[in-house]
């Protein structure tokens, strides 16, 4: 069993030994900055569900950055137009889930590859909206602010729908013949079909399923801004992934859990704050980040060759 769950192991005992160097050498990052992770990486985490479930099935998705931009612009000027909060809600994933479900379409059913249609479709996607704002931010967006319950309210329920989400599809990982049906795919493909499952149409699931979730986290990060800007999503596909490998999700496919995914979400979402009270340059948090898929990747490669 722990063989079985090293990485994650591993990543939860590296997570601790940072937090109790936190506690000695800058015990004031339990006072102003811990609730502060929880609630700027809620969004983050319930992307990494997402791509737990695309990398589970051996594809990728680079696309999701210009995904939660379109996303998050269209809640906000939703917003701004007087549509009803659980109305924007509902448009706004409906829009990711249209452009998780392009993504899906080519990949599932064409048999096009995942890095080279979600590269695409990343400019494709961010192109067109640079094209149609114009680089303009969504102010005005009154009620929108915290789904309106103030900020401490607005704050705890940003994290709790970020754990609902989370819980609510390790519990189908785990439990549903979809979520098997993942990790088949994802480990073998021919034989999942042969034991009558349908590699097709799963993976285009998968892909749809990112969209409607990256639209959520598009949500939980709009809501903490007083404007939108159209580059929302910056860099959130290196943020995710990395976070999803440091976990133990394998980049092979077939192999990992969503617990890990949490457990890397929280220690990647940590290292820039902590760099910061340790009175180190934030810019390593970005070369942190990449060497952590490379070490992953490493990792993963070294293992299959056991």
């Amino acid at each position: 069993m722990i063989h079985r769950y090293k990485r994650e192991l591993s990543v939860a005992a590296a997570y601790i030994l940072l937090l109790i160097v936190l506690a000695f050498a800058a015990p004031a990052f339990y006072k102003d900055q811990l609730r502060a992770i929880l609630v700027s990486n809620a969004y983050v985490l319930v992307a990494a569900v997402g791509m737990t479930l695309v990398i589970l099935c051996r594809q990728i998705d680079i696309s999701i950055g210009s995904q939660l931009s379109i996303c998050a612009i269209v809640a906000a000027l939703l917003t701004r137009s007087g549509v009803p909060v659980p109305l924007v809600a509902i448009i706004t994933i409906l829009a990711g889930t249209l452009m998780g479900s392009i993504n899906g379409y080519l990949i599932g059913w064409l048999g096009m590859p995942s890095i080279v249609v979600t590269l695409a479709t990343m400019t494709i996607f961010g192109g067109s909206l640079s094209w149609i704002r114009q680089g303009a931010s969504v102010n005005d967006l009154t009620g929108f602010q915290w789904f309106g319950l103030g900020q401490s309210a607005g704050q705890w329920a940003i994290v709790l729908l970020a754990l609902l989400v989370f819980f609510l599809f390790a519990w189908a990982l785990r439990n549903l013949a979809a979520g098997r049906a993942v990790y088949a795919v994802g480990s073998d493909q021919e034989a999942a079909r042969l034991a009558g499952i349908r590699p097709r149409r799963v993976t285009f699931a998968v892909f749809a399923t990112m969209g409607a979730l990256t639209a959520i986290a598009a949500l939980l990060t709009a809501v903490q801004m007083p404007q939108v800007d159209s580059d929302t999503g910056k860099g959130l596909e290196l943020k995710v992934i990395a976070a999803v490998v440091v976990g133990g999700v394998a980049i092979s496919g077939g192999r990992g859990t969503l617990f890990g995914t949490i457990i890397g979400v929280l220690f990647l979402g940590t290292v820039g704050p902590a760099l910061a009270f340790l009175g180190q340059p934030t810019y390593w948090e970005k070369a942190i980040q990449g060497a952590v898929i490379l070490l992953a990747v490493a990792t993963d490669a070294l293992r299959g060759k056991e």
